[in-house]
């Protein structure tokens, strides 16, 4: 079982930045890969970016790719999701994810590859 903590939401005028943190509660979080998605009303939840197991490998959505940057500690049970030059249509609940992940591999893309959920916290951009 994998219990995820986000936090770090909150409002911030365009062009801003800020950090998410995603805590797990896990033995052995090394075994994961993590995601980040967002969602707006009505839409489905999109990948922004992931991370290895490792955290030697990351990967972003096209839309955030240079702006935005993800770290992990696993010596914290932490995963990090630095945003910056914020857009307001990138105002969402941001969700972080984790997926069982048996070797050091990509993270996948796709919502239902992850198991396990964190409630999201809010990103308001204002204009």
């Amino acid at each position: 079982q994998v219990q995820l903590v986000e936090s770090g939401g909150g409002l911030v005028q365009a062009g801003g930045s800020l950090r998410l943190s995603c805590a797990a509660s896990t033995r052995i979080f090394s075994d994961y890969g993590i995601g980040w998605f967002r969602q707006t009303p009505g839409k489905a939840r999109e990948f922004v970016g992931g991370v290895s197991r490792s955290g030697s490998g990351t990967y972003f959505a096209d839309s955030v790719k240079g702006r935005f940057t993800i770290s992990r500690d696993n010596a914290k049970n932490t995963v990090y999701l630095q945003m910056s030059s914020l857009k307001p249509e990138e105002t969402a609940i941001y969700f972080c994810a984790a997926t069982f992940r048996p070797t050091e591999n990509a993270v996948p893309w796709e919502a239902y590859e992850y198991s396990y959920w964190g409630q999201g916290t809010q990103v308001t951009v204002s204009s």
